[in-house]
């Protein structure tokens, strides 16, 4: 048993450069070794413009539109001349296209860009660099699509003292039919109410379907670290099957499994710290898709049927569509499973109570550097007694070490009688070998928790500490925090028993190191948790070895 501790940690150093490794091939623009990021086709920039028609999917029996019957390119002007409508309300700048009343354009106010902080954050872009479009029209038959030329009328701008603001777009009839696209901002919001009217004034009855799209090219959101991963992609959620992630790579193989058809739930574009949702009324039936649109370009979206409008009718489908920050509390009340999109990955269940306890912490001390701190301190208090259990082991077995260094020494050419001897040692001093193991590894899932509502949570974008640090989601810029983690890390090194092995002793100190060369690149928020995590540990520690008369000492490798 003397060696099974030493195996976990082996495990853990082991695993550790496994990932190390595979993050430093994709820094390098080389494919993951032994955990690959799943692949998209191609990663070609994206197209100026995405396909029109071929967007919309086939349809399924309850939705008897084709795709076939989509234009695929606008039809003759018969409304004004297509150009870009600018809107703005005190949370993000909009901007519309007339074609078909898409938006194509969404730059949040209140949050800074990852890569250039003077410019704000930009997600839904028609650009050479992106593309991500948010597109509603009509399918079943010759009617306005999201290429349909449309006009504009309202407002542009949020007033001061002005609560809500609404425009529309309106098109021409095809066939008969007209498409009105009315939109409603409100203070403070970055939900968009939509309404589609569908207005017969033809001489037949018509069948339409409505549908809603999010179309973005398949390349990583600028500004993203090497070092770790994020979603992204399209998701959907259904009550049926819950919430569901889409790789860009599963669609473009035609492997993606979603739950096709349903009466409620949502479809998503889903980023590091951002969102885009079109939402439906529960009970409102629906047919969810995900296709490819064009040459690194794919769709999410549903399909709903409108109604059977006889000459004259009418019909009016009410939407939402959401797109910005994953701000939990905000995606909870707006759509049942919403929050899902802010993925904390298979710990959500540990993750969504410690990111409530660090949000209440920030209620009262209103800076989440200081609420990382608080939370970190409150957990250490919570596994005080685990964390005394594993210290008071590993004290005993520093005191035991010299005895069992001189006992190895001196039957190095006997095994297994060292074997023997070692666990007599350990049963005259009554020291369990693993006794410093389990108590950590039951607190290993509730800090990899912790990590991940760290990283996950937008509140951490532009949010400042002190000082130098300025941006919790970002590298500290001197690398001060990196160094100070990784000089405490050596510290718990050197704290800890020294293993018999002098090989293995030598190699332990390479971990705290490789640790270091990835905290360089983190963001300063998860830095900041791991070196608090580091001196409460080294402080309780310290105060275990004492009381047990074991005075700290540094267990400092000799290197020959």
């Amino acid at each position: 048993m003397t060696d099974i501790r030493r195996t976990i940690l082996w495990v853990i150093f082991g695993f550790s450069l496994v990932l190390l490794w595979d993050q430093w091939q994709l820094h390098n623009g080389n494919k993951a070794t032994f955990f690959p990021k799943p692949e998209v086709a191609t990663v070609a920039p994206a197209p100026a413009a995405p396909a029109s028609a071929s967007g919309v999917p086939a349809a399924s029996a309850a939705v008897t539109a084709s795709p076939a019957q989509v234009p695929t390119s606008a039809p003759a002007a018969t409304a004004a001349p297509r150009e870009r409508i600018e809107v703005e309300t005190d949370v993000f700048k909009l901007s519309f296209d007339t074609e078909g009343g898409s938006l194509v354009r969404t730059e949040f106010t209140q949050h800074r860009d990852l890569v250039d902080p003077k410019k704000n954050m930009v997600l839904l872009d028609q650009s050479s660099s992106r593309v991500y479009l948010a597109q509603t029209g009509l399918i079943g038959g010759d009617f306005p699509t999201h290429k349909a030329p449309m006009s504009f009328s309202g407002e542009r701008s949020l007033k001061e003292g002005q609560n809500e603001l609404n425009f529309r777009f309106e098109s021409a009839e095809m066939n008969g039919v007209k498409l009105v696209k009315t939109y409603t901002l409100k203070r403070g919001s970055y939900v968009i109410d939509v309404k589609h009217e569908v207005i017969n004034n033809g001489q037949a009855s018509v069948s339409p379907q409505l549908y809603m799209q999010l179309v973005r090219d398949g390349n990583p959101p600028e500004g993203e670290s090497a070092f770790y991963f994020t979603f992204t992609g399209p998701a959907i959620y259904t009550d049926a099957k819950k919430y569901t992630k889409v790789e860009f790579g599963d669609i473009e193989k035609n492997k993606a499994e979603i739950d096709k058809t349903s009466p409620n739930g949502y479809v998503a574009m889903v980023q590091h710290y951002f969102a885009s949702a079109w939402l439906l009324a529960d009970g409102v039936q629906r047919e969810n898709f995900v296709r490819k649109v064009d040459t690194n370009l794919y769709a999410v979206g549903m399909i709903t049927p409108v109604a059977d409008l006889a000459p004259g009718q009418s019909k009016t489908v009410s939407n939402q569509l959401y797109s910005g920050p994953q701000e939990e509390k905000v995606l909870e009340a707006l759509s049942p499973g919403l929050d899902l999109v802010k993925d904390y990955g298979w710990l959500a269940m540990l993750s969504k109570p410690l990111y409530w306890l660090l949000d209440q912490i920030h209620s009262v001390l209103k800076n989440w550097g200081w609420s990382i701190v608080s939370l970190v301190l409150l957990l250490k208090i919570a596994f005080y007694w685990l964390n005394a259990k594993a210290y008071s082991s590993m004290a005993k077995m520093k005191a035991i070490n010299p005895k069992i260094m001189e006992m190895r020494e001196r039957l190095k050419n006997n095994p297994q009688q060292m074997q023997q001897e070692m666990m007599k040692i350990y049963r005259e001093e009554k020291v369990n070998p693993m006794g410093g193991c389990f108590p950590i590894m039951v607190q290993i899932p509730v800090f990899i928790a912790l990590y991940w509502v760290l990283l996950s949570s937008v509140e951490m974008r532009n949010a400042p500490w002190i000082g130098w640090i300025q941006d919790l989601s970002a590298p500290d810029p001197f690398f001060i925090l990196p160094l100070v983690m990784t000089l405490t890390t050596l510290l718990q090194t050197a704290l800890n028993p020294a293993p018999p092995d002098p090989m293995q002793a030598k190699l332990m100190w390479f971990m705290p190191l490789i640790f270091s060369v990835m905290f360089f690149f983190f963001p300063s928020g998860l830095v900041l948790y791991w070196i608090t995590n580091n001196i409460l540990s080294i402080a309780q520690q310290w105060v275990i070895n004492t009381r047990m008369g074991v005075p700290p000492q540094f267990n400092l490798p000799k290197f020959k």
